[in-house]
């Protein structure tokens, strides 16, 4: 102790630890005056000496007092040094940093003024400790006592000033001790972080902008912060910052769209619409070097196209937009592949607008980079074929666009086809909702006779009869109603007289036999009167069940609808069409005469007129018992008109057979399902009386036994 003790007066180091502050700062002022004149006699041992004895016996004490005395005590010697502070720098401001985490609040409150006068002396050479000054003030922000916080921003203002006047702050050693804290939750200690951003921000020779990936994601962190005055801090960074990228021609893009993709999806609205504004700003000024990072852009997006917020809406929608406008390459980075995974997530997407441009996306992505989509089609397929039972009308009619966009050449659209079978097969309830507008769809798209040729060629050798006859009963229906299909009704109404009317009747024929009724309105429709008695009058008793007389019903009610009008003109000359006439008769015939469709039908055949039956012999038939004598007259008449050369083109007795053929198949297969459900129904009976012969010794009924309160025949119903 004596060795500073000569130096400063005993009676001045007792005020120094003395518990009054007016008597501890008495004592600084003469320790300062002691200093300035060791500084000026130029006792640099004698000046290490006491800032020695006021680190060890002082700022370091056990007692509080103690060491509030010494950090004014070091305070006071570096005013009394003066310029000559500097050098004494590193024995002075470390014990100051070191009292910041004092456990004291006054010794952290006298630490904050110690270290602002300090500074406020040797100013810029005090950088050298920036670091451990912000990690001190980041710290101090948050302190539990008013007071000290108080201090700490008074010091940080300083500090600031500091910086940003001279030019030794170095930003890249800055930089990580920023991003370390921005994601800290404390309130205070953002205020301090976005304060310190704005600060360096604002200093024409620190490039914060070229650093802003290093804590963009910190700043978006703060926009969904519960205190209204950080959120608006953090934005207004946000938007000072976004100017700047505005009018930088050197932008680290790339880097920064990681972050915004990320902030994109938060939970926030807030945050979602200020990242997705920058991501709309970046798609517009960055150029090729977005192309790269378009896949994590439109994962971003595509989700917001049905955000809650409209104004999320808008903006999503108008990057989406102009990302497609994008003419981008392969070969500039553009991954066709990535873009289809997103694209192919988002079909699964609750929100009908997210899938709709999802839809969008593959279309465009086919129409200009075809061969690369195709190539990866197998990971896309299942998901276009699963949209086809979309609730959404829009979303089918837009995969259906792609699907016939996929199906431009022979190969992808024979796939195509079958795929949809195979699709309507698994799924009875989509070919029941949705199958028409899909087929009908499909015709416009890709041509109707192409897709109907296809369909009956993979449908004529299906081995899933049941299936087979439904499909072919509704593109049956599809075509008989289909305003899309009228072309090809015109070119089936000219089977007997126009070669390319033969050939599509015969490619039709040959899936069509899965249907009797179906078979009977192909021939119709061709005009083939004289074949279609041979198939009505070809049905046993196994054929004419429920399901039968459904189809007729449907038929006969199609019999008065504008498609056949030509059929029913053509009853003015029963004698040119004797064949059409009786093949009516002939399905009048096999209807329940109760039935509201044999009323229908027998109301269209009263209204053939008398005069134009020129025939001796239709005379005498109608003059008896029209049901029964016509189809007798009908079978001594020569053929007519459609019996004539072009009827014989095409070869009825060879179709015939196709057809008989193809019946025998379904009755062996109705007898077999048959058999099968009697004997699981047997067994099953067998079973029941076992059960309750167990507990009641009373007889089981047969319950495989048919209902007697069926309306129609149930012999060789399924």
């Amino acid at each position: 102790m004596g060795d500073y003790v000569s130096i400063i007066p005993a009676a001045v180091l007792k005020n120094l630890s003395d518990k009054l502050y007016e008597k501890r700062k008495n004592a600084a002022l003469e320790v300062e005056w002691i200093v300035k004149q060791l500084a000026v006699a130029g006792e640099h041992e004698k000046i290490n000496a006491v800032i020695n004895m006021l680190n060890v016996d002082f700022t370091y004490s056990p007692q509080a007092n103690h060491r509030k005395g010494g950090l004014i005590g070091l305070a006071a010697v570096t005013v009394g040094l003066t310029k000559d502070a500097a050098l004494y720098l590193e024995q002075i401001v470390p014990p100051v940093l070191n009292s910041f985490l004092d456990q004291d609040s006054r010794v952290r409150y006298y630490a904050c003024e110690a270290l602002y006068n300090i500074a406020k002396v040797v100013r810029g050479d005090s950088i050298i400790f920036f670091n451990k000054i912000f990690d001190a003030l980041c710290k101090l922000s948050a302190d539990s006592d008013a007071n000290v916080q108080s201090a700490a921003h008074l010091l940080d203002r300083l500090v600031k000033d500091i910086v940003t006047e001279g030019d030794q702050f170095s930003i890249e050693e800055f930089i990580p001790l920023l991003r370390e804290r921005m994601n800290v939750l404390n309130p205070y200690v953002r205020q301090f972080l976005v304060g310190w951003i704005t600060v360096l921000d604002s200093v024409p020779e620190i490039d914060m902008l070229g650093f802003l990936p290093e804590f963009l994601d910190g700043l978006f962190n703060m926009l969904s912060d519960s205190s209204h005055e950080i959120r608006q801090q953090a934005d207004s960074a946000l938007s000072e910052f976004l100017q700047e990228i505005k009018n930088s021609p050197n932008v680290d893009y790339g880097r920064m769209v990681e972050i915004l993709v990320q902030r994109a999806g938060s939970t926030d609205e807030f945050t979602r619409l200020t990242s997705i504004t920058w991501i709309n700003e970046f798609v517009r000024l960055g150029g090729d070097q977005l192309v790269p990072y378009y896949a994590d852009i439109l994962a971003a997006i595509l989700p917001l196209i049905s955000d809650k917020e409209e104004k999320i809406k808008m903006v999503s929608r108008e990057i989406n937009e102009a990302l497609r406008a994008i003419h981008a390459d392969p070969s500039e980075g553009f991954d066709i592949g990535a873009i289809l995974f997103i694209v192919k997530r988002q079909l699964a997407s609750e929100w009908e607008g997210t899938r709709v441009e999802a839809l969008h996306w593959i279309a465009t992505l086919l129409g200009r980079h075809r061969a690369e989509v195709i190539s990866y089609l197998n990971d896309i397929i299942d998901s276009l074929l699963r949209a086809f039972s979309d609730p959404s009308d829009e979303v089918v009619l837009l995969v259906l666009e792609v699907h016939a966009s996929i199906a431009r050449d022979t190969t992808h659209f024979r796939q195509l086809v079958g795929l949809l079978l195979r699709n309507f097969q698994s799924n009875h309830l989509l070919l029941e909702k949705r199958g028409a507008l899909i087929i009908r769809r499909l015709c416009v798209l890709l041509d109707a006779e192409h897709v109907y040729r296809e369909f009956s060629a993979i449908l004529g050798g299906e081995d899933d009869l049941d299936f087979a006859s439904i499909m072919v009963q509704a593109l049956n229906v599809i075509l008989l109603t289909s305003s899309e299909l009228s072309d090809l009704r015109a070119l089936l109404k000219k089977s007997l007289v126009h070669p390319a009317g033969k050939d599509l009747f015969i490619s039709l024929y040959s899936s069509w036999c899965h249907s009797t009724v179906a078979t009977i309105s192909l021939c119709l429709l061709a005009q083939a009167y004289h074949h279609t008695n041979f198939v009505i009058q070809s049905l046993g008793e196994e054929d004419i069940n429920e399901k039968f007389f459904i189809q007729l019903d449907k038929l006969i009610r199609l019999v008065e609808t504008p498609v056949f009008a030509y059929l029913r003109l053509q009853l003015l000359e029963p004698g040119k069409f004797i064949w059409l006439l009786r093949a009516l008769y002939g399905l009048l015939m096999l209807l329940p005469q109760q039935s509201a469709t044999f009323k229908i039908l027998q109301t269209r055949l009263k209204t053939v007129p008398s005069y134009a039956l020129n025939s001796e012999q239709l005379k005498r038939a109608l003059s008896g018992n029209p049901y029964s004598q016509i189809l007798q007259i009908a079978d001594e008449t020569n053929k007519n008109h459609d019996a004539g050369n072009m009827y014989s083109a095409i070869n009825f007795p060879s179709r015939m057979q196709q057809f008989q053929n193809m019946q025998q198949r379904h009755r062996i297969h109705m007898k077999m399902k048959l058999q099968s459900r009697r004997s699981t129904s047997s067994t099953l009976s067998q079973e029941l009386q076992r059960s309750e012969g167990s507990r009641h010794p009373s007889p089981v009924p047969d319950i495989s036994r048919p209902s007697s309160g069926s309306s129609w025949s149930t012999a060789g119903t399924s």
